[in-house]
């Protein structure tokens, strides 16, 4: 099993308390990896406008960084800040890493005329062209994710470590989200991209657990023919693509995720008040279908997070906190490591039909059941 901790605030925090957090539960991840996503940015040595694109990874070598820059320079993106991480490389297992990359651009002016979705698709292209780049000359350069107000960190080691050894408790960086993963190594071999959270076009997940039915997803969407859909190095990379394809491309809304990956049984959609159409969408999505056990934390670009299991609920998760600041974590300890000050009372563990919504205001949840109607007219 990992370990996942994630904290949405509606004021900035360091990402350095949800390491603290994650020391809490450190039985549960062998030091194969750490991976961080952050949203709602602010920089202490820089004013950041929150539609600028963050381009996160790391050049493993000095041609590599002149690749970048030469790949980004013909695109057209002018660099407007470049961030120094306060490195301490005695800290860090791996020693081919050049520089952690973490670079403010302005867009490209041609991309002025596109419309939101076009320039949302340029992104996307434009971080797999890096990520090609690195792939063809050795993996020596690796490409998290190029988007507005999102920052990633991915490395090799334990989660404090690891924080210490970019300088993430100097308070230079604090973001409103944090979403971060302690990695244990069961399936695969050690690499970067395989360590959660997995991001795509604004959409990431995180995922405690294992996912049989792996092969089928991923055929199905390396099938529809859509560039993002790439990579795999984890069974779990699918959850994020399964969430991107529910939202971004079939335009429904986030309760629906849960009925896409766990549907309801015939006899349960016969009384539920969408059943024809909730059976309509299983039968056009069976192959998303997972097999767990699964825990996903999950989070969009609106700064909307979600908690879900699936029916086998093997893989614990808590949610807990209070109006303006909440916490989900595999382990309550995890919880009360990140928010010592809330009711515990009212903390929650999802059940196997339940969607954990935390809304961008943050104020209270949001507990869906798949027996609920949706809010959405076409299922009317």
């Amino acid at each position: 099993m990992c370990r996942l901790a994630m904290k949405t605030a509606s004021e900035p925090f360091s990402p350095f308390s949800v390491l603290q957090a994650m020391e809490a539960m450190q039985e549960g991840y062998d030091g194969s990896g750490l991976g961080l996503l952050l949203r709602g940015l602010k920089f202490a040595d820089y004013k950041y406008n929150a539609q600028d694109p963050i381009l996160s990874g790391i050049a493993h070598t000095e041609e590599a960084l002149a690749r970048l820059d030469h790949i980004m320079d013909k695109a057209g993106f002018t660099l407007k800040y470049d961030h120094e991480y306060d490195v301490k490389k005695a800290m860090i297992e791996a020693q081919d890493r050049h520089k952690y990359i973490l670079r403010v651009y302005k867009k490209p002016a041609a991309w002025s005329k596109l419309s939101t979705d076009q320039v949302e698709h340029e992104l996307m292209l434009t971080r797999l062209a890096l990520r090609a780049d690195g792939e063809a000359h050795g993996n020596d350069l690796t490409a998290f994710s190029l988007w507005p107000d999102v920052v990633m960190a991915k490395e090799v080691g334990w989660p404090l470590d690891i924080g210490l050894a970019l300088g993430l408790d100097s308070g230079r960086i604090t973001s409103r989200i944090c979403m971060a993963q302690g990695r244990q190594n069961t399936n695969y071999g050690i690499n970067l991209y395989a360590c959660h959270p997995f991001f795509i076009q604004g959409v990431a997940t995180m995922t405690n657990g294992e996912n049989t039915a792996f092969i089928p997803i991923k055929d199905w969407l390396t099938g529809r023919a859509y560039p993002g859909y790439i990579g795999y190095q984890s069974d779990s990379e699918v959850f994020a693509h399964i969430l991107h394809y529910v939202t971004k491309q079939l335009k429904l809304p986030l309760a629906t995720y849960k009925h896409v990956i766990t549907p309801l049984k015939n006899e349960e959609l016969t009384k539920h008040p969408q059943g024809d159409f909730l059976r309509g969408l299983r039968d056009a999505c069976r192959r998303l279908i997972i097999d767990g056990p699964n825990a996903v934390i999950g989070t969009l670009p609106d700064e909307t997070s979600m908690l879900v299991m699936d029916a086998k609920k093997m893989r614990p998760a808590t949610v807990g906190g209070k109006p303006g600041e909440w916490a989900i974590a595999s382990e309550m300890c995890g919880v009360d490591a990140m928010i010592p000050d809330r009711d515990r009372s009212k903390d929650f563990q999802p059940m196997r039909e339940h969607t954990v919504i935390i809304p961008p205001d943050r104020q209270e949840l949001q507990i869906w059941s798949q027996f609920d109607q949706l809010p959405i007219h076409q299922a009317a």
